[in-house]
């Protein structure tokens, strides 16, 4: 049995040696933890790095230079082997929030000199006592909305900053019963079986009650927002989103894993769609859109039961033709 230990000693070392930091001295933390050729992947407009110089000036320095007195609030934690490459590589997950005063501009966003938070999420693969490659998603909407500079319009759902799990138990530091882990994955997979291509043939609420709690929370990104149980998250969330979008991809997951009662993936694409009607009060464009996207899960007996969900709304827009950073929002 696999417990992870060490893999979770060496990223939670890493991340309190990346908040410790000082501008100048992230580049040897980041170095310290990684491989020479470490990749890092990030919401738009970072994309992909190379190397822990490029890692250190290309996202943390401006951002550690932008938040005065940043702290990690951490609330899920956890390490598996990805089901994707046939259970052959570890990844250590964890998501929260980067807390800090917003005293600088950061990607043109205005500072407010008040507390805001960044949700966050990362993936990390390690091997042979490295981190070789990072997957960390952010919600810069969502930061933009909490210092008065929300880039869009209405949602269909509530804008709200989220907290971790209701049970209060996400933060698994010390090894967990396999046999959760596997029944956590196995939910996971249900439902990405369920979803396919929105070609299951049964109603929305129908569908979504075979792997999830009726009371079911799911925390969406801003631009989309949250929505609590079946009912108001196919009006509210799913049901507006399938409308939106034809001829969707299969997902492209490049991991998948769990541990306990908790697991999550994430995807470079997770999956594409034509836009052929209305999203976020844009009309259709009838252009192919890139989802970058990270889900973790709680499960709760056998259904899932809360769901936090990383979208890279600038990153799809762009391929849409809309640059919301530089141009703003056309809906307005």
């Amino acid at each position: 049995m696999r417990n992870f230990q060490s893999e979770k000693k060496l990223v939670r070392a890493h991340h309190r040696a990346l908040d410790a930091a000082g501008p100048e001295e992230l580049a040897d933390v980041i170095a310290a933890s990684t491989v020479s050729d470490y990749r890092w992947r990030g919401f738009y407009p970072f994309d992909e790095k190379f190397g822990a110089e490029a890692v250190a000036d290309g996202f943390w320095r401006p951002l550690k230079r932008a938040f005065s007195r940043m702290q990690r609030r951490e609330d899920v934690f956890f390490a598996g082997l990805n089901e994707i490459d046939g259970f052959t590589c570890t990844w250590v997950v964890s998501m929260g929030h980067l807390m800090g005063l917003f005293d600088a501009p950061w990607l043109g966003i205005q500072p407010t000199r008040k507390m805001v938070m960044l949700r966050y999420c990362t993936f990390h693969r390690v091997e042979f006592g490295k981190i070789v490659e990072t997957a960390m998603y952010f919600d810069i909407p969502h930061l933009m909305r909490q210092a008065g500079q929300g880039p869009f319009g209405h949602q269909t759902a509530q804008f709200m900053v989220q907290p971790g799990p209701m049970t209060h138990d996400g933060l698994l530091f010390e090894p967990q019963p396999e046999a959760e882990g596997v029944k956590t994955l196995r939910a996971i997979d249900a439902m990405i079986a369920d979803l396919g291509k929105w070609d299951l043939g049964l109603p929305l609420e129908e569908e979504l009650a075979r792997t999830w709690h009726d009371d079911m929370i799911w925390w969406g990104p801003e631009g989309i927002g949250a929505s609590y149980t079946i009912e108001r998250y196919a009006k509210q969330h799913s049901g507006p989103f399938r409308a939106a979008f034809s001829d969707r991809s299969r997902v492209g997951h490049v991991a998948r894993l769990a541990e306990g009662h908790y697991g999550g993936f994430f995807g470079w694409p997770n999956f594409t769609a034509i836009l052929t009607g209305e999203l976020m009060g844009h009309p259709a464009t009838n252009k192919r859109g890139e989802f970058r996207v990270i889900d973790i899960y709680r499960r709760e007996g056998d259904k899932l039961a809360e769901n936090w969900i990383f979208i890279d709304m600038l990153h799809f827009w762009k391929t849409q033709g809309i640059h919301v950073l530089k141009d703003g929002w056309p809906c307005e």
